[in-house]
């Protein structure tokens, strides 16, 4: 082995031994870059129409933000916390009841009369929900425990965003310096390709939790279902996490309309959220955003289970825009440049719709 080959060999894996010391950090950087990249595009639209100076274009996107949070939160929050009490307090008559239903619905089936289904004292619903609750506790405790670490972590994140927000360009050139000045033009490419990428997730996740929530609630109101804003609410949330967030927030509503067992009111549960899903990823979505993104579904799942798996809860939630940030790095880097196949070059947003004439010059970090 040559001296330079083990050199080399040697600073990777340093480089990879840091990336693994400070995951935290390097996390917390990419939250906060994509809070700056909202962030920029509100006080993009408003410096562009308005002529505001950058600076007052981003203090009044941050006040309209907080003033939206704080308007929504005070017409919603006190009833969603209410149905949420509600829910918790009847959660041990209503598993009982689901587990008492199930029961005598599998001892009219010869195939499941022998079965845990069919006991009603096995306690199997509730095991079900008390092992899904002790992950969430696992998962989440840390971070509401950490306290002043979680406030000063959270400080942190908003402040990088509002300095990214404000001097996008200032980081986006001394990124590109580093870079030798042959490889400049496909490090601008490679930024300019993810700042749209992550502004068009951004736009997007915001949109279809919003969709997802409103349209969910309204469906379980007029089908009767109990506690129908609150599972609309955590429907919104849940949207964040593709697939998983899906199945959840559609079996868990479908499963405290089991205690009543109707079971023609639970297959209507199961369809609207199926049909909820289905309108807003294909009609409402695509017909407001004009930037949209296309993951292979495979890749998207399975980096959810990695994130989730290394990181915890806030993998979960990260894991789609990194994902979708790794694969512009390898269009543009690997296939682009190293393969020389040209078509890879292209921006990843509208990717969807077979459009690939994004300018360049109007993507931003």
């Amino acid at each position: 082995m040559s001296g330079a080959t083990f050199v080399a060999l040697f600073i990777a894996a340093l480089a990879i031994w840091f990336v693994v010391r400070v995951v935290e950090v390097l996390l917390l950087v990419f939250i906060a870059v994509l809070c700056a990249v909202y962030l920029s595009g509100v006080t993009d639209v408003l410096e562009r129409r308005f002529r505001l100076a950058r600076w007052l274009g981003l203090a009044i996107a941050v006040v309209a933000t907080l003033a939206v949070v704080v308007g929504i939160g005070a017409v919603i929050v006190p009833p969603v916390l209410e149905q949420t009490r509600a829910l918790i307090s009847g959660l041990p008559q209503t598993l009982t009841n689901i587990q008492n239903v199930i029961a005598a619905w599998a001892r009219e089936y010869p195939a499941l009369r022998d079965t845990e289904l069919a006991n009603a004292q096995s306690g199997l619903v509730a095991g079900l929900i008390i092992d899904a609750t002790t992950f969430l506790k696992g998962s989440i405790l840390p971070y509401v425990t950490a306290g002043g670490k979680l406030f000063i972590e959270a400080a942190s994140v908003v402040v990088m965003a509002l300095y990214l927000a404000v001097q996008p360009r200032l980081y986006r050139d001394g990124i590109l310096s580093l870079l030798p000045p042959r490889y400049r033009a496909v490090g601008a490419r490679v930024l300019d390709d993810a700042g749209a990428t992550m502004r068009a997730w951004v736009v997007g996740q915001l949109l279809a939790m919003l969709v997802l929530a409103l349209l969910t609630a309204i469906g379980l109101w007029v089908l009767g279902v109990p506690y129908w804003l609150a599972f609309g609410i955590f429907t919104g949330l849940v949207a964040v996490v593709p697939f998983f967030g899906t199945l959840v927030s559609t079996l868990l509503p479908a499963l405290f309309v089991v205690s009543t067992g109707n079971w023609v009111k639970v297959l209507a549960v199961i369809l609207l959220g199926v049909m909820v899903h289905v309108v807003e990823a294909n009609v409402v979505v695509p017909r407001i955003m004009e930037r949209r993104l296309a993951l292979p579904p495979v890749l998207t799942i399975a980096s959810v289970l990695t994130m989730g798996t290394l990181i915890g809860v806030v993998g979960l939630v990260v894991a789609v825009p990194v994902l979708a940030v790794t694969l512009v790095v390898l269009r543009h880097v690997l296939q682009a440049e190293m393969y020389g196949d040209a078509g890879h070059a292209e921006p990843a947003v509208l990717r969807a719709t077979g459009e690939f004439a994004t300018p360049r010059s109007k993507l931003r970090v």
